[in-house]
């Protein structure tokens, strides 16, 4: 019972904790105008833009997902999973960030389908239109995936009805990005980035004790078949191992191709007080982004050995392998009351890693509603308080539409984040990269690669990849390869850009 306190104790706190930081930023100012709220008047730090970047993109996939993939299969499909991760993140800050900040100031863009217009000079703003559209498609069950994250993770613990914790969740969310907007998702992002990582920390070395020491967990995985190897993939039924192929690697390492085109991370580019400091904000979120994964999959293999060992349930699915980490914060949480407030904490990571997501997305949703389509696409005027009360109501009309489809705690809502990734990625990574590159891209040729690539990922999903064999593969790859030969081709095809547009980009590369 003193367990259950001490970790319920520490989530409230942490909850708590949450929403003061918008009730702080809201009486600072950072909700008075779309730009403070949007995108906190471009006043990042170098360490608040690293890691409200890489908090809002890893998720509750970070702490469960990973460490699931590696507990069931061994370290390979969770190994070149995380290097395509890190070569993408390392890749984005690298050639995207500062050119990005650059642009969209000399184009006076807030948000992602803003410059797309900004930059192309589309005055009947149908670049944003699309835009708009395509975040939220793919936003909105992302968001809800993370509602049902929440409830889950409540109604296992503490035995509360899943919907009343599914919604207690959404409301501290919304509530802090309605009172503080982009500032003070960014701040929390940062606070749950740390908690994230102590989580990490402490379930390692919890972990590691109840395997047995690190000389039985290194015994257990060189003992299974294909285990520890990067070319094969272990069947934990029958302890044999099958080969990983080339062709699987890439695939694989494709989902480094979607921070391109991710706009809650692309938006922490474009708000940083000063570029030059996101050299120091690369490092810092590269050096994370590939511990804290490393972490992750070791998580997966001290788990499989402290299952040989008793101390935790042997897992046969993903579902039940996902669940590693709060099986041992669970345990933790029994010694006594200091502990259970330190498992409190490892599960509030989970949380974090949740919340970090869900808030980045419903902000960057709800500048896709209120600010692009209704204001900037439909040419409804509104006042500067209209259009902040718009904002808010916009935030909390996207919560509740994602409330409504996580309303099932049965559903199968994850399976929905790999495929967001690849619509984000394959509808803007191409489009980003030539907008910010090639100066003979065109409007005509952004609009092309950006449908393309959108309906490429539906195409390949579910029409081309269940024929299986060299056609299994992430929809990622192929529907940004379709995206960028459609924006080189159709800008080609079609009057090149203006001197104006010409110039501005010329511009931008001094």
């Amino acid at each position: 019972m003193a367990g259950q306190v001490g970790i319920l104790a520490a989530i409230v706190i942490y909850l708590a904790a949450m929403v003061y930081v918008g009730f702080y930023f809201s009486k600072k100012g950072s909700g008075d105008s779309t730009d403070e709220f949007y995108l906190g008047g471009r006043k990042l730090g170098p360490l608040v833009t690293a890691m409200s970047a890489e908090a809002s993109d890893m998720s509750s996939w970070l702490l469960m997902g990973l460490p699931g993939v590696a507990y069931l299969t061994g370290i390979s499909d969770a190994g070149w999973t995380a290097i395509g991760l890190g070569l993408g993140t390392y890749l984005n800050w690298l050639i995207v960030a500062k050119r990005l900040r650059r642009y969209s100031v000399k184009c006076n863009a807030i948000t992602i389908p803003d410059f797309f217009s900004r930059r192309f000079r589309d005055e009947k703003n149908i670049l944003m239109c699309i835009a708009a559209i395509v975040i939220l498609i793919f936003f909105i069950p992302y968001t809800a995936s993370g509602f049902k994250a929440i409830g889950t993770l409540f109604s296992s613990l503490f035995g509360v009805e899943y919907h009343v914790a599914m919604i207690v969740g959404a409301v501290v969310i919304v509530g802090y990005t309605v009172m503080g907007g982009f500032m003070a998702v960014s701040t929390t992002d940062l606070i749950q980035s740390i908690v994230m990582s102590i989580s990490l920390v402490v379930i390692v070395f919890y972990g590691i004790h109840l395997a047995g020491g690190w000389d039985a967990v290194m015994a257990n995985a060189n003992s299974l078949a294909g285990y520890l190897s990067m070319t094969q993939m272990h069947d934990g039924a029958t302890n044999t191992a099958s080969p990983y192929s080339l062709l699987t690697i890439i695939s694989t390492m494709a989902w480094g191709l979607g921070y391109f085109g991710m706009p809650h991370i692309l938006l922490r580019f474009m708000a940083i007080e000063d570029e030059n400091k996101l050299t120091l904000s690369r490092r810092i979120a590269s050096i994370w982004v590939v511990i804290s994964m490393a972490v992750a999959i070791l998580i997966g293999v001290i788990g499989c050995a402290a299952s040989v060992q008793g101390a935790i349930p042997t897992f046969a699915t993903s579902a039940e392998s996902e669940t590693v980490i709060i099986r041992f914060a669970h345990l933790l949480g029994q010694h006594n009351f200091l502990l259970s407030l330190i498992a409190g904490v490892v599960l509030a990571g989970i949380l974090a890693c949740t919340m970090s997501t869900a808030d980045s997305q419903l902000l960057t949703a709800a500048s896709g509603v209120s600010q692009n389509l209704l204001q900037d696409f439909l040419k409804i005027k509104m006042s500067a308080k209209a259009s902040m009360m718009a904002a808010r109501l916009t935030v909390i009309g996207i919560a509740v539409v994602a409330i409504f489809l996580a309303w099932n705690p049965d559903s199968s809502v994850f399976y929905i984040v790999s495929f967001a990734w690849a619509g984000f990625g394959a509808a803007f990574g191409p489009l980003v990269l030539f907008a910010l590159f090639w100066k003979r891209t065109n409007m005509q040729g952004a609009l092309a690669g950006m449908i393309a690539g959108g309906v490429m990922v539906f195409v390949w999903k579910y029409l081309v990849r269940p024929m299986g064999g060299v056609w299994n593969i992430y929809e990622l790859l192929p529907a940004f390869i379709v995206s960028a030969l459609a924006i080189i081709i159709v800008s080609l095809l079609t009057a090149a850009p203006s001197k104006e547009i010409c110039d501005e980009f010329d511009s931008v590369g001094r």
